[in-house]
This record gives structure tokens, C-alpha cells and sequence, in this order.
């Protein structure tokens, strides 16, 4: 005597597709999606750039800052005010050598 194994009714397997399918689907769009994980990832070393070209800003900011109250009305470094004249009249003194 064989017993006869009933067959899987149509539903059921439609119903596995379907779980199957959703489950693959969240799962790549876990990965891959908008707000995934590589994009997380993406996101948090663009931050660390971000960040640390603000640090460079900063320091540039800085040091602009010193430039403009030393050649301020209230403090007047004469090195540096020579220095600039130099560069934008394109002088130097008559006791200089100049290496090209």
C-alpha cells in the first residue's frame, strides 16, 4: 500500500512567493536603499570630510583675522605693510638681491 502525499495547494505556494519576495525586497532596500546602510556609510565619511574642511576654514578664517588687526589703524605691523607693498607694487630695495 502506497500512502499518497497530498500536494502543496496553490495558495500556499503564492503565499511563500509573496513572503519570499517582500523579504528580499526590504531586505536590499535595508542595504541599498535611500536610508541603507551603505548609504549611512556614505553619509558618515562625508561628514568627516565636511568636518575637517571646516577645521581648514577655520584656521584660514584665523589667520586672516591676525592679517587684518595687524594691518589695523589700532595696531600697525610695519614688516607686514611692507611685505604687502612689496607684493602688489612688485619693489624691492636698492640693497636686495633678487634670485629668480
Amino acid at each position: 500500500m502506497t500512502t499518497r502525499r497530498p500536494r502543496p495547494s496553490l495558495g500556499a505556494l503564492v503565499f511563500f512567493t509573496v513572503t519570499l519576495s517582500l523579504s528580499a525586497y526590504f531586505t536590499f532596500a535595508a542595504v541599498q536603499g535611500d536610508f541603507g546602510l551603505f548609504r549611512r556609510a556614505e553619509i558618515a565619511v562625508e561628514g568627516d570630510r565636511l568636518e575637517r574642511e571646516l577645521q581648514e576654514l577655520r584656521a584660514e578664517v584665523a589667520r586672516m583675522e591676525n592679517l587684518t588687526h595687524r594691518l589695523s589703524d589700532e595696531f600697525l605691523d610695519l614688516d607686514l605693510l611692507d611685505q604687502q607693498a612689496r607684493d602688489v607694487l612688485g619693489l624691492m630695495r636698492s640693497d636686495e638681491i633678487v634670485v629668480q
